[in-house]
């Protein structure tokens, strides 16, 4: 339903039928389960997408959503929260970096590592950086693979680029090494350098469908990306995760989610650190 001009300044109203709608698409197509008090910010998130296709009610928005695939991936990136900083939940770094990186080195050349819900690319990076401070050897075939719902953000970390105070917490040797500094129009920002863009391979990825990876991988890290999600859809991810765990892996989970109950073919190993165990046979992604 097009509006005019006018409607660019009004107030659109998110009904009980509406808002349960949205509610049920966002768990459809991300599995992300919205709870009743999440009301204003479906209803923020919302408005700017119903301005743009100069809709006036959320009810032709959502209609919208159902037959156009290019406004179905916006949706879902606008529902999407994304909060990310270097070196989040310091310890598990300092885990891959003096125990879980030089374990693996000494078995293989081979390491692959999962940064499931990237965001906007600090935890990559900072996966990528501690590969590097564990000094791998000559011979050594890393990759990270950094991927996201959210294609928008998927972009913006491949880009690399971040305002220096939110370098603060990377280490300042490691910050002139690895970061190349803006000049002109770019003073104030810094690039992630070569080094750390040449381990990592960005992708954007729904969590909720299938899953082209066949791993095995030696380190997940899904750091408070299943919060938003049911009980129901957290077990089957997990399980999903341990699939593609190679025996003796590790699984790293976020702080508020270290209270989801353990899997059987996982053992803790650390504050939100479980590590597959070695008799677990290595399976493949459904």
């Amino acid at each position: 339903m097009a509006a005019n001009d006018a409607s660019l300044t009004e107030v659109f109203e998110l009904g009980d039928a509406d808002f349960a709608r949205a509610r049920k698409l966002i768990r459809q197509y991300a599995g992300i389960a919205l709870s009743e008090a999440k009301r204003a910010l479906v209803y923020g998130r919302l408005v700017p997408r119903l301005r743009a296709h100069r809709l006036t009610q959320v009810s032709a928005y959502l209609d919208f959503v159902e037959t156009n695939p290019v406004e179905r991936e916006l949706f879902v990136n606008s529902l999407t929260t994304n909060v990310t900083d270097f070196f989040r939940e310091r310890h598990h770094f300092e885990a891959l970096r003096t125990r879980i990186l030089p374990g693996l080195f000494a078995r293989s050349s081979r390491v692959r590592i999962w940064s499931a819900g990237c965001s906007s690319g600090e935890e990559p990076y900072t996966i990528a950086l501690s590969v590097l401070a564990a000094h791998p050897p000559a011979s050594a075939d890393v990759r990270i693979l950094a991927a996201d719902l959210d294609s928008s953000v998927v972009s913006r970390a491949a880009e690399g680029v971040y305002p220096l105070s939110r370098l603060d917490a990377v280490p300042e040797a490691e910050r002139q090494r690895y970061f190349l500094r803006g000049k002109g129009r770019m003073q104030g920002f810094a690039r992630a350098g070569p080094e750390l863009k040449a381990l990592i391979e960005f992708r954007q990825l729904n969590l909720m469908e299938n899953w082209p990876m066949k791993g095995p991988f030696d380190v997940i890290f899904c750091r408070n990306v299943m919060i938003y999600f049911d009980d129901a859809t957290r077990r089957q991810l997990v399980d999903r995760f341990v699939s593609l765990l190679a025996p003796g892996g590790t699984l790293m989970l976020g702080h508020s989610e270290s209270m989801m109950g353990l899997h059987p073919k996982l053992t803790a190993v650390g504050q939100t650190m479980f590590e597959k165990r070695a008799d677990a046979e290595h399976g493949r992604a459904a």
